[in-house]
């Protein structure tokens, strides 16, 4: 998926400073998959073993972890699909439906997380909830 799909997608969009943030799964970290990364971001990989060190599913920090996932799973398990097709077919309905202003808001929480952790020094934060 790397190599055939979000490298091209990010040479097709001239992209030169993005960051790339990985979780810590096994087959995430393997070495040919950092060592792919490492070629491709260079110091700009948010990974455990990258070069910025980075604790796997900080969900604190994540917006995939704090919003998106919550937030697909409660609207596709409220359909009920009955088939991996319609399960399939629900999350990818949901995420096609995720619109620019709810993302902003996506990111405002974000800035306001990346502030709190800065001004805490890294503790958890219980009492910022996610608002929509």
């Amino acid at each position: 998926m790397i190599t055939n799909f979000l490298i091209p997608e990010l040479n097709n969009h001239e992209f030169q400073e993005q960051l790339f943030q990985q979780d810590g799964v096994t087959c995430h970290t393997a070495r040919a998959t950092i060592d792919l990364l490492k070629y491709t971001f260079g110091d700009r990989l948010i990974s455990r073993f990258g070069p910025v060190n980075w604790p796997p599913r900080y969900c604190d920090l994540t917006p995939l972890e704090y919003f998106q996932w919550g937030y697909v799973k409660s609207l596709v398990y409220a359909y009920k699909p009955q088939t991996l097709d319609h399960l399939e077919d629900y999350i990818r309905r949901v995420i096609a439906d995720i619109r620019p202003p709810m993302l902003e808001k996506v990111i405002e929480n974000w800035t306001s997380r990346l502030d709190y952790i800065r001004a805490s020094r890294g503790s958890p934060m219980p009492e910022i909830i996610f608002k929509m």
